[in-house]
């Protein structure tokens, strides 16, 4: 079992959560880092920030499969958000971990990113980031999470960005990027039903020609 962060490292709660990943990804002394491990070093952050880290894997081209094991982790999450409890995740998840140098090039590649949102983000509509609004994010979420879990065909990217977007949004008490984050489910919504009724239409026709 990994030891969790205490004293000094769990104080990095309060820095950006580019500099929290990249504290954690220099500290060479440790052989694992587990999910529980950023639980702890995010704070009362790890909610948001969470969010944004199962989300946005999906969001660049993985192989297939990956989207349904970084989807029940961000349900979980996404319910909490719903229902305004604090960030938990069950043992089964939390002691999920890996080794330091596949965490230290997971975040060489997602840093560069989330460092040219955060030179945008700051604190404005603040009222789209606050209950009760949180909670109907958090039920946006918790769908968008759900659409992860299926094995739709190019049925991740989307939902992701969503998720991503409206994680920093509450991270950064920022209503703009909400509202972005709104407008991505909306066309992931429109995507995923297309593609689901395409299935559906194939399905169908498939079915009718074996009976003829």
């Amino acid at each position: 079992m990994t030891p969790p962060l205490a004293g000094p490292q769990a104080e990095i709660s309060g820095h950006a959560l580019s500099a929290v990943l990249q504290r954690l990804a220099q500290q060479t002394d440790r052989e694992r880092i587990s999910v529980r491990d950023l639980l702890v070093a995010l704070g009362d952050r790890a909610l948001g920030a969470l969010l944004f880290v199962f989300a946005f894997p999906n969001v660049l081209p993985m192989p297939p499969g990956v989207s349904a094991i970084l989807g029940a982790p961000l349900v979980f999450l996404a319910a909490q958000l719903l229902l305004g409890r604090a960030p938990w995740l069950p043992a089964l998840v939390a002691e999920r971990s890996m080794p330091h140098a596949e965490f230290a090039m997971l975040v060489r590649r997602v840093v560069p990113w989330l460092q040219r949102a955060e030179r945008t983000l700051r604190p404005r509509l603040t009222a789209l980031t606050l209950p009760p609004m949180e909670y109907a994010i958090g039920a946006v979420c918790l769908l968008l999470a759900l659409v992860l879990v299926l094995p739709i065909p190019l049925g991740n990217m989307l939902p992701s960005l969503a998720i991503c977007l409206l994680a920093l949004g509450i991270l950064e008490r920022d209503g703009l990027w909400v509202l972005a984050g709104l407008a991505t489910a909306l066309v992931s919504a429109v995507l995923v039903s297309g593609v689901l009724y395409a299935l559906f239409k194939a399905a169908l026709y498939v079915f009718t020609q074996m009976l003829a």
